[in-house]
């Protein structure tokens, strides 16, 4: 059957739906695509091979979703909450503006951690939600997916905004690419200098809104310091 073959969405959809490790999902569903498809696994190895070769950022993005499942299946989230749970005046917004910097200063360098899934799951949420625990707080369900939401944001705002900064990138090839068309020729060095101040302003704008927006909701949810373990 056609449909069969899309048993595969189905498992991702459920997988995430039931908030099951999202590794786990995605091979799984690789899987079970490949052989309701008749790849088997001669054909599923041989596509893997192909793809590896044709398509070496994707491969690398896929290795690294492997090494930190595996680091996470070892105790990677404990381990980085009991790190960020030494820093007592360390808070869930910190933690990402933190990041946020980091994040961007790795971007301007064209590398990349995995994502969401890869490092922002694994290793930010875990340290992000050890603050809120290190002040003696219990994180709240609420709480928790707001951070998720900020944690992702930052992700997204440092990864557009500074991965430009890397000259030959694929984000600045296409720009130049575009105003190529446009009638404009630029080099890709002027590209880059003339990101720096915007991304900058957006990375700075990001730690800021998520700072401010971290203490309206621990005071949402926690309200003052007598209610902190509630």
């Amino acid at each position: 059957m056609e449909y069969a073959k899309l048993l595969g969405i189905l498992i991702v959809i459920i997988g995430f739906a039931m908030k099951m490790d999202s590794i786990l999902i995605i091979m799984l569903s690789a899987v079970v695509t490949a052989f309701v498809g008749g790849l088997g696994i001669t054909g599923l190895l041989e596509t893997l091979g192909t793809s590896f070769v044709s398509n070496r950022s994707m491969a690398i993005f896929i290795l690294v979703m492997l090494v930190t499942g595996t680091l996470e299946r070892n105790g990677l989230k404990e381990a980085a909450a009991k790190l960020i749970g030494k820093i007592k005046s360390a808070s869930a917004g910190m933690v990402i503006g933190a990041y946020g910097i980091m994040r961007a200063i790795f971007a301007a360098f064209n590398v990349s951690f995995g994502g969401v899934a890869g490092f922002v799951r694994p290793i930010i949420m875990p340290m992000a939600t050890g603050a809120v625990e290190a002040q003696g707080k219990k994180v709240h369900e609420d709480y928790l997916e707001d951070i998720k939401g900020m944690a992702s944001g930052m992700e997204n705002i440092a990864w557009f905004f500074c991965q430009v900064l890397f000259v030959g990138g694929s984000g600045a090839l296409l720009v130049q690419s575009t105003l190529a068309s446009l009638g404009y020729e630029v080099e890709l060095i002027d590209l880059a200098k003339i990101e720096i101040p915007v991304a900058i302003v957006a990375v700075g704008v990001g730690i800021i809104y998520y700072f401010i927006k971290d203490k309206k909701l621990v005071k949402k949810y926690y309200g003052n310091k007598s209610n902190s373990k509630a």
